[in-house]
């Protein structure tokens, strides 16, 4: 286990779930005899004279729940195809027999936006290999989904649009598994953005329309891939600091700790994009990565993220304002031989600095351990002025050092943790890292002092535009005959696809190169595309790897 695992609040507890029953629909107390009558909270009755208690509700009886769905679903309609594409097996041309698509994430060509700093010239290939798993694994199709999405998309489209023969066909010739192979680069790679990340096709002639039917569920890794390029390109900033600043790069994989459980959409987003922050970092409040790593991915270690006990403002609250110093001797009591966490700024952050942890309980905390330390974590304010004030506080109140490179750094019994308002990339939430830490730095400020927390905005304020994530068909064989494809719209020449069969390489300078068009039969440059599924076989074992870029993620620079 690490040294001091920086944490904030606590992970909450997942409640119910998709599957759960909905509640019983309200009832109304019926008297005797008959008439109408209202119950409040429980809308209009109408009583049937002569029925007794008979009681027939204005609205339609709730439905019952439906059964809960297996996992390997690609072709229910509630998952992973949007509805466009199920109308497209009778829009491709007559005899088409191939249709070759690709994933990339697209190279801007135009300035990036005022408020974004970030150019993000890389990506973290992450994430393909839990959506093939979960869903493209196996035996995908059956009889019975069959006949559910035709009576769902002839209801949706008010058309019998549904390719019913198509499915049949994959059923009975493949018992139900998917006749496409996916060739992708090894996850956890660091690729420029402009290359290929993977390419997929129908390897049967009459599957032609399955390429692009599985895009919407493959083009949902654009959220691991953007959550690991993002927590990578904070993780750069911080190593940059903290070299500057302490000579070392000890400690780098806490600096970034995730808050996000609670400000994300469900939680399979929060399992998908926990995951992909630990990619970069070991600090995590939401566990439900660690069960999705252990599952889909394995890892050397007994969990690849950790945390510390941590307080949260309803455990100092609940003391009441004047028993703030007895909540906090009590939890730094409970947790003396770890490292703890304690939220401080309940009522007054620099009170809580000077008095209560300055002079009330110094005598505590300069009794723990540098294994165990006491982590502070102001939440408002300001992020610089509030962090720069608490180190400031905390430098007159305990015994301060100097490093080799001659910044001060706090006795090792003692951190601080800022979680409240941080960003990478917009001034609408707080103040970008990168000004944080600049702020120490001149204020002589170490960066091994802090770590930081990072919620919503390191897992749920990301879109698929960021990265420009697209999937385009490329290349396809109509009546025999292959043909290179491709957009090129006159409005946008960033939209400009690739085109043909396309392969990466890398080149033996390093640099990676893709070539369109099937020119890469290259003697000289080694292909890093890879087939991770072919008909049915899926070739990304679980168990076999957790990807880390914990020795990819910085510039040459550091490594001379």
């Amino acid at each position: 286990p690490p040294r001091w695992p920086l944490a904030g609040p606590g992970a909450p507890q997942a409640v119910g779930g998709a599957g759960s029953a909905p509640g019983p629909v309200p009832r109304a107390r019926v008297g005797r005899g008959g008439g109408k009558r209202k119950r409040g909270g429980c809308g209009r009755f109408r009583i049937r004279r002569g029925a007794g208690r008979a009681l027939r509700h204005r609205h339609p009886a709730r439905p019952a729940a439906p059964s809960p769905l297996p996992d390997s679903v690609v072709f229910q309609p509630k998952t992973p195809s949007a509805r466009r594409e199920v109308t497209h097996y009778k829009q491709y041309p007559p005899n088409t027999s191939k249709v070759y698509s690709y994933f990339e994430c697209r190279e801007k060509k135009t300035e990036n936006s005022k408020l974004r700093k970030v150019k993000y010239e890389e990506t973290v290939f992450y994430g393909l290999q839990y959506i093939l798993n979960k869903y493209l694994k196996g035996k995908v199709v059956t009889k019975e989904k069959i006949k559910e999405a035709k009576e769902v998309y002839r209801e949706h489209f008010q058309d019998d649009v549904f390719n019913e023969k198509g499915w049949n066909y994959i059923l009975e010739k493949y018992d139900g598994h998917l006749p496409i192979e996916i060739k992708a680069v090894p996850e956890g790679s660091v690729i420029p953005r402009g290359n290929v990340l993977f390419t997929v096709e129908n390897t049967d002639p009459e599957c032609y329309w399955l390429t692009n039917w599985i895009e919407t569920i493959l083009v949902q890794s654009w959220y691991p891939i953007t959550v690991a390029t993002n927590s990578r390109e904070q993780k750069k900033i911080l190593a940059k600091y903290l070299l500057e600043t302490s000579g070392s790069l000890e400690g780098l994989e806490y600096k970034l700790h995730d808050f996000g459980y609670r400000g994300v959409s469900s939680q399979e987003t929060a399992g998908i994009g926990a995951s992909a922050h630990l990619v970069n970092f070991k600090g995590t409040d939401t566990v439900a990565g660690i069960a999705l790593i252990k599952k889909y991915y394995g890892t050397k270690d007994p969990v690849p993220g950790y945390s510390v006990p941590a307080a949260e403002h309803s455990t100092i609250t609940a003391w009441g304002k004047d028993h703030e110093k007895d909540a906090f001797e009590h939890i730094v009591t409970q947790f003396s031989s770890v490292p703890v966490s304690v939220v401080s700024d309940s009522y007054d952050i620099y009170n809580a600095c000077e008095k209560i942890w300055g002079d009330d309980l110094r005598h505590i905390i300069e009794a723990r351990s540098p294994e165990a330390p006491l982590i502070i974590r102001p939440d408002s304010g300001n992020p610089l002025d509030t962090v720069l004030k608490v180190l400031e506080i905390l430098g007159k109140k305990f015994p301060i050092t100097e490093n080799s490179k001659g910044y001060k750094l706090l006795p090792p019994y003692l951190r601080v943790i800022q979680g409240d308002g941080v960003d990478i990339n917009t001034l609408q939430e707080g103040l970008l890292v990168e000004q944080i830490v600049e702020g120490m730095k001149k204020n002589k400020w170490s960066i091994e002092n802090i770590a930081f927390g990072s919620g919503g905005a390191l897992l749920q304020k990301l879109t698929r535009d960021l990265l420009n994530c697209s999937f385009k068909c490329s290349y396809v064989v109509t009546n025999g005959l292959g043909v290179n494809v491709f957009k090129d719209p006159v409005a946008d020449p960033n939209k400009r696809s690739k085109k043909g069969r396309l392969s990466l390489h890398r080149t033996p300078a390093g640099d990676y190169v893709t070539l369109e068009e099937g020119k890469g039969d290259l003697e000289e440059y080694g292909q890093e595309l890879w087939s991770v599924k072919r008909d049915f076989v899926l070739r990304c074992h679980l168990g076999t790897f957790f990807p880390s870029c914990l020795s990819s993620f910085l510039p040459p620079q550091f490594w001379s």
